[in-house]
């Protein structure tokens, strides 16, 4: 799996959701380069980074612990290469 082609981005549906405090985001980068992986509130304001780096191309999974932000609707942004993915999580406590 290593070795995978992957020739698209994409953002997968994080799982579980609705989740309390822990949540698994999987994303695919096809072209090394900067990544970012925030999280919005529903206003749109930003309140976590996730990733804010460069990787290579291929299949990426992070753990994400939401254990300090209330409960409610939240968005992951993936920005990678000249695309933005979007998808919405919620959290429940």
């Amino acid at each position: 799996d290593g070795n995978l082609v992957v020739s698209d981005y994409n953002l997968k549906q994080n799982y579980p959701n609705p989740f309390n405090p822990t949540t698994t985001i999987e994303y695919k980068i096809a072209a090394t380069g900067k990544v970012l992986l925030e999280i919005y509130d529903i206003t749109g304001r930003k309140v976590d980074e996730i990733i804010n780096q460069f990787q290579q191309t291929g299949k990426y999974s992070v753990t994400y612990d939401a254990a300090k932000l209330s409960s409610g609707v939240y968005f992951i942004r993936l920005n990678a290469g000249n695309v933005n993915f979007v998808r919405k999580m919620t959290l429940i406590k």
